[in-house]
C-alpha cells in the first residue's frame, strides 16, 4: 500500500460538542481508531482489502460506541438531548475517519491541485448534530469546480465503507454554485442547506458556501420560505391524520411532533440566522417561558423517538400500540391510580403535543405581524365584519385586547374574551392567548362561585351555536380545567384501546360539537330521531352540561359512571343548576351507557329487554335526553364508530320504549307482537295458498315472531317450504339498514347447530355482528346471522355466490372449522398489549324464558366459534347471540336454556360452565399468540 504523503492543510476531525451523555473518548476514540486502521493497512494486498480492514475497525468502534450509548440511556431514559448529540458525534468520527482513509490512504495524491480540494458536510438533522440511534446520515460532498476522477474515487470508497457499516446514507456531490442553483429551485434542498455543518476536508469551501447562501439565497426570500414551510407542514399534517390526537401518533411527522418544532427553528434561523433554537428568544419570536416549553416538549419527543429506535432496531417514528407500552416502561412510567403506565405516558405525550400547537400559533402570528402581506389587509376592507366591543381590537383579523393590564383587572374578562370571539366569529390573537395562559391563577373559588362568571360560561355552551370552538381553545389554554378543576385529570387522557380515537377531553368536545351540529339541523338525514327530539324541544342546559360531564370520572379505579355522577352532583350547583336539573344531569351521567349497552348487548326482540329499560328510564323526558346523549357519545368516539347497525338498534329501542312509556308496559306483551308479525307475513306472501300460510304461521314458537323482522320471516318461509330433511338451504342478502349481510340458514335441527354455523362463518372470514336461531315445532332450525367483511362492511353482492358455496362445504363437513381456523385466529401484533380481563355473568332476570350469559373479553376471529362449541358441548341450547364489538374488545351475550328447556338457576352449574368458557378463551388466546 502507498504511504500517505505530506498532510494537507485540511481538518480531519470535527470538534467535540458539549453536553453529551458520555465523555467523547468513552463513545469513540478517534486517535486509537485511526492508529488501529493504519497498523493494518500495509498488510492489505490491494485497495479492496485495505477498505475491508478499515471497515472492520470502524464497525467495532461503531458497535462499542452504540452499546455504550444504549447502556447509559437505559439508566438516564429522559436525557435525550445529550444522547442525540453523542450519537451525532459518534457518526461524525466514523464519517471523518472514513474520509481520511479514503482520501489519504486509498487514493493519495502526490501533488494535489486546487481542483482536488473537497469538503464533507453534514446536512439536515445530521447537520443540526441531532441524531436518533438509527437516523439517516445525510452528507454533502463539496468541490470547487466540476468533480474530478480522483474526487469520484474518494467519494465512492468512502460511501462503500459507510454502507458496509450499515449506515443509511443520503448523499450529494456539488459545487457551491450547484448548491445555490438547486436551493433556489427546491425548498427541500434549501432547508437541508440551511442546516449544513462542516465535518472534514477543506474548510474554506464550507465557509464560502455559508457566506453565499446567506448573502445570495436566503437574503430577502424569507416570506417565500415561510409560505413553503407552512404549506409543507399543512400537507404533512394531512398525511398524518390531520389532528393531534390520533391513536398511534408519529413522533416526528405528526401534528405537535418534532418536525413542527424544527419548522419553527428553520423559519427563525432563515430570517435571523440564529445558530440554535434558543436564538428564537433573542429574535423576539418566543418568550423565555415559551422557549422553556419548546425545550421540554423537544426533550420528551426526542426521548420517545430514541426509545422507539432502540426497541425496534431501526428508524421507527410511529408510536404503535405495542410500542407505546414498551416506551412507557423504558421511560420509567408505572401503573398507578387505576390507570396503566402507558396511559400516563400517552397523556404526557398529548399534553406536550398540545403545547407544541400553542407555540406554533404564537410563533406564526408573530411572523405574520412582521411579514404581513398588504393584500391581506386590503381584502379585509371589503370583508363584512362584526364590530368588536369596547376594550377589544382586531390585529391581523384576530381578536386582541386594547389594554392588557387594565383588561385583566377584571378576572371575568378571561371568560368574556371567549364569548366575544364566539359572538363575532373571530379567532383569538396569540397575544391574548399568551396573557390568558399567564393569568390562570386569577381563576379562584370566588370566580368559580360568581353568578356572572357562571352565566358567561353557560352562554358559551348554549348561546352561540358552536360551543366546541371556545371549549377547545379554553381547554388548550388551561381555562376549562381552572374553572372546573374536576376536568383537569382528563385533559389529554388517553384510553389505551383501539376503540376510542380521541383523548377523553377531546372526545367530550367532539360530543358537544355533534350536539351543536344536530341543533343546527345539519344531521337531519343521518339522525332523524334525535333531530326530531331536539326540534320538539328538550332542556338544552341539562343536555350540554351532561355531555360536558359524562366522562369526567374516567381514569380512576372506580366505575367512571358512578364516580362521574358523584362529581356531577358537586359541579352542577356551582354551574347554577337547580336541584331538579342537577338530579337529571346526575342520572344521565350515571346511566349514560345504559341505552347503548341495552341496544348493543341485549336482544331487543325479547319483550323483557324493553320493559326493563323502560322501567329504568321512567319518563319520556329522560328517554329523550338519554337518546340524544347516547347518539352524541357514540358518534364522538371517532370516525366510523357510528353506523346503520347502531342507528337501527337505537331507533328500535327508542321507538319501543316510547310506545311502552306512553301506552303502558302491557303494550309490549308477546301475544300482540306475535299476532302483528303473522299478519305482516301474510301480507308479504299474497301468492301463497291458505294451507301453506297456515302451516307457516303455526310451525314457529312465539320468540321467532317477536325476534325477527317481516323481511326475514318471508325469507325463512321460502327456505322452509317443502325442505327435505337432508338439505341445507342458505340465503345471503345485503341488509343496508344494518350495514351488514344477512345470512339465513334453514336445516334439520340437531345439537350444536349454532356452533357449526359460527365456525363456518369464521372460516370464510365473516365477522358476526348479531345472530338468532330458533327451532320450529316440526324440528327445523332457522338461524339468521348478520355478518360483515374484514373492513366492517356488508359483502359485495358479486362475492355472495362464492361465499355461499364455501359455507355450504363447511356445513357438509368437507372442511373442519377448528383445524382450518388455526392460522387465521391470530391477534394483530400492534393489538397484543391491550388488556381486556374476561368477565362472565349469568343473568336470569333479563329474559322471561332464557338465561343470558354475557362474556366480555378480547376479540379474535375464532372466539364466537370457541364459545358456542363449549356451550354446545355442555348441552346448552343457544336461542340467540348478540355481539357487541368495541375495537379489540367484544361482549357476546347468549340467550340460552339447558337440555330440558329450563333456565340455568343452579349456582354449581353456572360455576362449572364459567370455568369451561374461561378455559376455551384462554386456550384460544394461547393459540392466537403462538
Amino acid at each position: 500500500m502507498p504511504k500517505a504523503l505530506s498532510a494537507q492543510p485540511d481538518r480531519t476531525l470535527p470538534p467535540e460538542p458539549a453536553g453529551m451523555i458520555l465523555p467523547a473518548v468513552a463513545i469513540i476514540d478517534p486517535a486509537a481508531l485511526r492508529a488501529a486502521i493504519l497498523a493494518d493497512l500495509p498488510a492489505a494486498a490491494d485497495a479492496r482489502a485495505a477498505r475491508s480492514a478499515a471497515v472492520r475497525h470502524l464497525a467495532e468502534a461503531k458497535t462499542r460506541g452504540n452499546a455504550a450509548l444504549a447502556a447509559v440511556f437505559a439508566t438516564r431514559p429522559h436525557d435525550a438531548r445529550a444522547l442525540i448529540r453523542a450519537q451525532a458525534h459518534l457518526t461524525d468520527i466514523l464519517v471523518a475517519t472514513a474520509f481520511d482513509i479514503a482520501r489519504n490512504h486509498l487514493h493519495p495524491l502526490a501533488n494535489p491541485t486546487e481542483a482536488e480540494r473537497m469538503a464533507v458536510l453534514a446536512v439536515g438533522g445530521f447537520g443540526r448534530a441531532e441524531m436518533a440511534p438509527h437516523s439517516d446520515v445525510d452528507l454533502l460532498f463539496l468541490t470547487p469546480w466540476k468533480i474530478t476522477p480522483w474526487a469520484e474515487s474518494v467519494i465512492e470508497s468512502m460511501l462503500y465503507m459507510l454502507w458496509d457499516l450499515r449506515l443509511k446514507v443520503g448523499h450529494a456531490s456539488r459545487t457551491v454554485k450547484d448548491c445555490l442553483r438547486l436551493g433556489r429551485e427546491d425548498i427541500t434542498i434549501r432547508t437541508a442547506l440551511l442546516e449544513h455543518r462542516f465535518i472534514a476536508g477543506y474548510e474554506p469551501l464550507a465557509t464560502e458556501l455559508g457566506d453565499r447562501l446567506w448573502g445570495e439565497l436566503f437574503k430577502n426570500t424569507g416570506p417565500e420560505f415561510i409560505d413553503a414551510k407552512l404549506a409543507e407542514r399543512a400537507e404533512r399534517h394531512k398525511r398524518q391524520g390531520g389532528q393531534r390526537y390520533v391513536l398511534e401518533p408519529n413522533v416526528k411527522e405528526g401534528k405537535g411532533g418534532l418536525r413542527d418544532l424544527q419548522t419553527l427553528y428553520w423559519i427563525g434561523k432563515y430570517l435571523h440566522r440564529t445558530p440554535t433554537a434558543e436564538g428564537l428568544v433573542q429574535a423576539g419570536l418566543l418568550t423565555r417561558e415559551e422557549y422553556d416549553i419548546f425545550t421540554r416538549a423537544e426533550d420528551f419527543l426526542w426521548a420517545a423517538r430514541s426509545h422507539l429506535h432502540y426497541i425496534t432496531g431501526r428508524a421507527m417514528d410511529q408510536l404503535t400500540f405495542d410500542l407505546q407500552v414498551e416506551v412507557a416502561a423504558r421511560m420509567g412510567y408505572a401503573d398507578r391510580g387505576g390507570r396503566r403506565a402507558v396511559e400516563h405516558f400517552m397523556q404526557d405525550y398529548f399534553r406536550h403535543a398540545t403545547r407544541v400547537g400553542d407555540l406554533t400559533r404564537v410563533f406564526l402570528t408573530e411572523l405574520e405581524a412582521r411579514h404581513a402581506k398588504p393584500e391581506a389587509s386590503l381584502f379585509g376592507i371589503f370583508k363584512r365584519t362584526k364590530r368588536v366591543k369596547q376594550g377589544y381590537k382586531l390585529v391581523q383579523g384576530r381578536l386582541d385586547v386594547t389594554d392588557p393590564r387594565r383588561f385583566f383587572t377584571d378576572k371575568l374578562n378571561i371568560l368574556r374574551v371567549f364569548e366575544e370571539a364566539l359572538r363575532t366569529g373571530y379567532l383569538l390573537h396569540p397575544n391574548v392567548m399568551r396573557q390568558i395562559a399567564g393569568s390562570l391563577d386569577l381563576i379562584d373559588d370566588d370566580m368559580r362561585d360568581n353568578p356572572e362568571a357562571v352565566q358567561i360560561f353557560l352562554d358559551l355552551l348554549l348561546k352561540h351555536g358552536n360551543p366546541e370552538r371556545s371549549l377547545r381553545r379554553m381547554n388548550e389554554l388551561g381555562v376549562l380545567a381552572a374553572f372546573i378543576p374536576e376536568f383537569e385529570p382528563i385533559v389529554a387522557m388517553m384510553q389505551f384501546n383501539v376503540y376510542h380515537h380521541y383523548t377523553v377531553d377531546e372526545h367530550i368536545i367532539q360530543c358537544i360539537s355533534i350536539l351543536a351540529q344536530i341543533e343546527r339541523g345539519e344531521l337531519v338525514e343521518e339522525l332523524p330521531v334525535v333531530s326530531g327530539i331536539l326540534k320538539e324541544g328538550v332542556d338544552r342546559k341539562i343536555l350540554y352540561v351532561a355531555l360536558l360531564l359524562h366522562d369526567i370520572g374516567k381514569g380512576r379505579p372506580e366505575d367512571h359512571s358512578i364516580l362521574g355522577a358523584q362529581i356531577a352532583r358537586r359541579v352542577c350547583p356551582r354551574l347554577g343548576l337547580s336541584a331538579d336539573e342537577t338530579e337529571t344531569v346526575e342520572w344521565l351521567v350515571r346511566y349514560h351507557l345504559l341505552m347503548s349497552d341495552t341496544a348493543q348487548k341485549r336482544d331487543l326482540g325479547d319483550p323483557r329487554t324493553v320493559r326493563d329499560f323502560a322501567k329504568a328510564v321512567k319518563s319520556r323526558r329522560r328517554l329523550d335526553l338519554l337518546t340524544v346523549l347516547t347518539v352524541c357519545d357514540i358518534r364522538g368516539v371517532g370516525p366510523g364508530t357510528w353506523n346503520n347497525w347502531k342507528a337501527m338498534l337505537l331507533r328500535q329501542l327508542y321507538g319501543q320504549t316510547a310506545e311502552a312509556l306512553e301506552g303502558g308496559l302491557e303494550s309490549l306483551n308477546r301475544e300482540n307482537r306475535e299476532d302483528e308479525a303473522k299478519r305482516a307475513l301474510r301480507d308479504r306472501l299474497p301468492d301463497w295458498s291458505d294451507t301453506d300460510l297456515k302451516h307457516e304461521t303455526t310451525r314457529h314458537y312465539a320468540p321467532y315472531w317477536q325476534g325477527l323482522p317481516t323481511d326475514t320471516h318471508a325469507v325463512f318461509a321460502r327456505l322452509l317450504k317443502d325442505i327435505p330433511d337432508n338439505e341445507i338451504r342458505i340465503d345471503l342478502h345485503p341488509d343496508e339498514g344494518r350495514d351488514a349481510t344477512r345470512a339465513c340458514f334453514a336445516l334439520a335441527d340437531h345439537p350444536g347447530i349454532f356452533s357449526r354455523l359460527a365456525g363456518a362463518l369464521a372460516l370464510v372470514g365473516a365477522n358476526v355482528v348479531d345472530a338468532r336461531t330458533y327451532t320450529s315445532k316440526d324440528g327445523y332450525a332457522t338461524a339468521v346471522f348478520w355478518v360483515q367483511d374484514a373492513e366492517g362492511k356488508p359483502y359485495e353482492v358479486a362475492r355472495l355466490p362464492r361465499l355461499s358455496q364455501m359455507i355450504d362445504k363447511t356445513l357438509k363437513g368437507e372442511v373442519v372449522a377448528r383445524d382450518a381456523l388455526k392460522d387465521r385466529d391470530k391477534v394483530k401484533k400492534r393489538e397484543r398489549e391491550f388488556r381486556f380481563p374476561t368477565h362472565i355473568t349469568f343473568d336470569n332476570e333479563g329474559s322471561e324464558i332464557y338465561t343470558i350469559i354475557e362474556v366480555d373479553t378480547r376479540d379474535r376471529p375464532g372466539l364466537l366459534y370457541d364459545l358456542t362449541r363449549t356451550l354446545a358441548g355442555n348441552n346448552i341450547y343457544i336461542a340467540s347471540a348478540v355481539i357487541a364489538t368495541f375495537g379489540a374488545q367484544v361482549v357476546d351475550s347468549f340467550y340460552v336454556k339447558d337440555m330440558f328447556g329450563l333456565k340455568l338457576h343452579a349456582k354449581s352449574k353456572q360455576e362449572a360452565l364459567e370455568k369451561k368458557l374461561r378455559q376455551a378463551i384462554a386456550d384460544g388466546a394461547e393459540r392466537a399468540a403462538s
